[in-house]
């Protein structure tokens, strides 16, 4: 990704449901992909660790949160060299006052690529043109320092630290309420 600030997108229509990075496309999930993850199903297109504990809930959950599926919601990640699905990530849609979460994981056989601060960003970027959407955040559990470099790589900020949690976002300019 380029180093421009995110509420500088290029997107210039949350109508188009890909993001595409230089290496990557952030695609939404279909159902058959999700039946197929709960089923324990395999693809031919996915990476051979793929899908990941955290890819089963979040399939796991699109029935009770449809709106996930849509274009806001939650997507796979394709790295475009292979074709080959190598993680998801998500923004947990609807916003709530102006604020998106999103999460994240890539499978082990790709992390240590720069995929999840790619893709983190990307998806970001993404977020704050949506309407309604000014800041977009993420918890961390300080146990998972990986985690929370990957945030720091993507341009977010920590705000607030608990006693096992520490608080990303990243906004428009004007929105970050500190």
């Amino acid at each position: 990704m380029t180093s421009r600030e995110p509420w500088a997108s290029s997107f210039s229509s949350p109508a188009h449901a890909d993001v595409v990075t230089k290496r990557l496309v952030l695609r939404p999930w279909t159902k058959s992909e999700a039946t197929a993850v709960l089923d324990g199903a395999r693809s031919p297109h996915w990476a051979d660790d793929f899908p990941a504990d955290g890819d089963r809930v979040v399939a796991g959950l699109f029935n009770q949160y449809p709106d996930w599926l849509g274009t806001y919601g939650h997507r796979l990640i394709i790295e475009c060299d292979s074709g080959l699905v190598v993680g998801s990530i998500g923004l947990f849609w609807p916003p709530s006052d102006g604020v998106l979460e999103i999460g994240y994981g890539i499978v082990a056989s790709r992390r240590g690529r720069g995929y999840a601060p790619e893709a983190t960003q990307a998806l970001a970027e993404f977020a704050l043109t949506l309407p309604d959407v000014h800041t977009v955040s993420a918890d961390v559990e300080l146990s998972n320092p990986a985690s929370v470099r990957v945030l720091e790589k993507a341009g977010f900020h920590r705000w607030t630290t608990g006693e096992n949690v520490a608080k990303f976002r990243i906004a428009i300019p004007n929105h970050d309420r500190r």
